[in-house]
């Protein structure tokens, strides 16, 4: 079994930062993708940013310029730096990983999800 927990999510002013964290703990064999996704109320879950199993890294369009997503993988840890945040960042945050665990292969693991929210 594999858990991810993520933490470092808030309230914050338009124009301000977070920072998100992603620890990934378990049975695992490799991490093979991981990122980040978000869901605001009565909108469906979407991509923010991702290391994809060839290392490069895919963005939304709309965070381009202002978030970026790094990693430890000594810790199995991805994190999202968030600058320049608008109103329209408020959601639930996700991460998300592609991991090859003993026995079960690969699977895709989901955290519990963190609240941004933007606001004045």
């Amino acid at each position: 079994q594999v858990q991810l927990v993520e933490s470092g999510g808030g309230l914050v002013q338009p124009g301000g930062s977070l920072r998100l964290s992603c620890a990934a703990s378990g049975s695992i064999f490799r991490i093979n993708a991981m990122g980040w996704y978000r869901q605001a109320p009565g909108k469906q879950r979407e991509l923010v940013a991702a290391f994809t199993s060839g290392g490069s890294t895919n963005y939304a369009d709309s965070v381009k310029g202002r978030f970026t997503i790094s990693r430890d993988n000594a810790k199995n840890t991805v994190y999202l730096q968030m600058n320049s945040l608008k109103p329209e960042d408020t959601a639930v945050y996700y991460c998300n990983a592609d991991v090859r665990v003993p026995i079960a292969g690969t699977r895709d693991y989901w955290g519990q999800g963190t609240q941004v929210t933007v606001s004045s």
